[in-house]
């Protein structure tokens, strides 16, 4: 393919380096939605009558469950045989593998676990304002995954295709990390327009309700065009396996809508 065509990609996805180790864009991106969400939920918790403490702790338990579910999810969704057999690789971390999915359940489980132990908080009450933190980091994560050159589409004629050099690509591909990180910054916005205009007149529940609509239903469409993982991706099954797992996602999504609008018709213009 003519290189005129599309569009080269050969960025390089080290900051700086310092020869034993280097600074990575993946690892400031993966960084950065805690520091950014932390701020962004600060006047929430204010103007919801929270304590800025209960705000610190529950971006630690974000933290941890974040990188615990992405990794665990990476490595069972993703070739469990293979670190089922060796199970010591799991805390490999600095090795790569990580998965969007494993994150969304690990996250999920922390946020539970914070609201359970403590007064004047529940899960939905926490996951309705979190979720808009998922999302920056959504799009932040995927640009990460644009600067390494991997989780990129099949082949493309479409002007907008990349040619990932570093990763010894020659033809242009679909650039499905910056079609992903689009999606997610789409979702931001609908979700904090939602919030920022409703507040807490929103049904609890409905915030995490689209977000898990809109999100894996994004993810399920991009899938059709991203080049499959390896692992149990390996045409053995009817879908590829981030298409399989956004299917459940997308279901409990639809019924935490339906749940409440069932239980508030009034309020489905809020829901």
């Amino acid at each position: 393919m003519d290189f005129l065509s599309a569009i080269p990609w050969d960025f390089s996805p080290d900051i700086i380096d310092f020869g034993l180790f280097k600074i990575r864009w993946y690892g400031i991106l993966f960084a950065l939605p805690f520091i950014v969400g932390y701020y962004l939920m600060l006047p929430i918790f204010r103007e919801e009558g929270k304590k800025q403490e209960e705000l610190e702790t529950l971006t630690i338990y974000m933290i941890v469950s974040t990188i615990v579910g992405a990794r665990l999810g990476h490595c069972l969704f993703y070739d469990p045989i293979q670190y089922l057999s060796h199970p010591l690789e799991i805390l490999k971390v600095w090795e790569g593998g990580l998965a969007s999915h494993g994150a969304a359940l690990g996250i999920m489980a922390g946020m539970y676990l914070f609201a359970r132990k403590r007064k004047g908080f529940t899960f939905l009450w926490v996951a309705d304002r979190v979720v808009l933190v998922v999302a920056i980091s959504g799009i932040s994560i995927r640009l990460g995954n644009l600067f390494n050159s991997e989780i990129y589409g099949i082949a493309t004629d479409l002007p907008w295709g990349f040619i990932f050099l570093n990763d010894g690509q020659t033809i242009a591909r679909h650039p499905t990390q910056i079609y992903e990180a689009l999606a997610y910054g789409f979702v931001f916005a609908l979700l904090y327009g939602r919030y920022r205009k409703y507040k807490t007149k929103l049904q609890q529940g409905s915030q995490l309700a689209w977000f898990l609509i809109l999100v894996f239903s994004a993810r399920f469409l991009i899938e059709f065009v991203k080049i499959p993982q390896k692992g149990l991706d390996d045409g053995t099954l009817p879908l590829q396996m981030g298409q399989l797992l956004s299917i459940p996602l997308i279901a409990l999504g639809v019924y935490l809508l339906l749940k409440h609008r069932r239980r508030q018709p009034a309020a489905m213009l809020n829901s």
